[in-house]
């Protein structure tokens, strides 16, 4: 992925160009390629984490070490599922930037590694799951559609799951949260009519990444293998150009949809 920002610059198409751009949860995993994906594009971000700051000094410095300029990533510390911080969050884009923000990437979500059925999900790790992934997202939307800039470019761009899409036992509370996600989006997409702003979901399948293997048995894993017609895991790089093409003005008649990106596993 680094070599895909080093690639970029030396080019000259730079699409996100100085557009500013906050990813939720890209201390790793999806929203750590997303992130960097964005950067490749010329976009400024500010990588979010929630407890890693570690992790995410680590994305940061990998995409200022890219660039001769001024510093064009910060890492800022914000737990999505509280309103304050969110705005926090928002306040220091626009602080470290000296803009509006224009893109925002919600990535940050949990999944219960126990995978229990409905009968034995505890309402402790069903309020856990709400909390980050339905919460969070919404406060990050309502957030986003107040502070996004208007009159042209802004997007609002949901992480949810092809789970959403499957109804598979094990996932009850994480699929339902995922799903609660996909319809606000699809209703805001509709109530920022006349702003310039879109908003869709990206819903990958089974990615490699820490929180997929989390609590799988490799029993368990190889049959998601055998189930994809790729006969592989996505990769999150599988995931992160969807991403860029949505942050971009080419999908500007995308809105209000659920891109599932899954090689065909759903």
């Amino acid at each position: 992925m680094a070599e895909e920002i080093q690639q970029s610059t030396q080019g000259q198409s730079f699409p996100l160009q100085d557009r500013v751009a906050i990813v939720t949860g890209s201390s790793r995993g999806i929203g750590k390629a997303i992130a960097l994906h964005l950067a490749s594009l010329g976009a400024k971000l500010v990588i979010n984490y929630s407890s890693n700051s570690t992790k995410a000094d680590d994305v940061v410095t990998q995409i200022n070490s890219t660039f001769n300029s001024s510093p064009r990533a910060i890492a800022v510390k914000a737990n999505i599922s509280d309103p304050d911080q969110v705005k926090s969050l928002f306040d220091s884009a626009e602080s470290a930037f000296q803009s509006p923000v224009n893109i925002l990437v919600n990535c940050a979500g949990v999944l219960d590694g126990k995978y229990p059925s409905i009968l034995n999900t505890t309402l402790e790790d069903f309020d856990r799951t709400f909390e980050v992934n339905a919460r969070g997202a919404f406060i990050c939307c309502k957030e986003g559609a107040s502070r996004i800039k208007r009159g042209g470019g802004g997007r609002i761009i949901c992480l949810t799951t092809s789970l959403a899409a499957a109804f598979r036992p094990g996932y009850g509370a994480y699929t339902a949260s995922k799903a609660a996600v996909e319809a606000v989006v699809k209703i805001l997409a509709k109530e920022l009519k006349g702003t310039g702003i879109t908003a869709n979901c990206v819903a990958p399948g089974p990615i490699a990444t820490e929180m997929f293997y989390d609590g799988k048995t490799e029993e368990m894993i190889k049959r998601v293998i055998d189930e994809c017609p790729h006969g592989r895991l996505g990769q999150t790089e599988d995931v992160a150009p969807v991403v860029g093409f949505l942050a971009g003005d080419a999908s500007e008649w995308v809105n209000g949809q659920i891109i599932r990106v899954n090689g065909g596993y759903i």
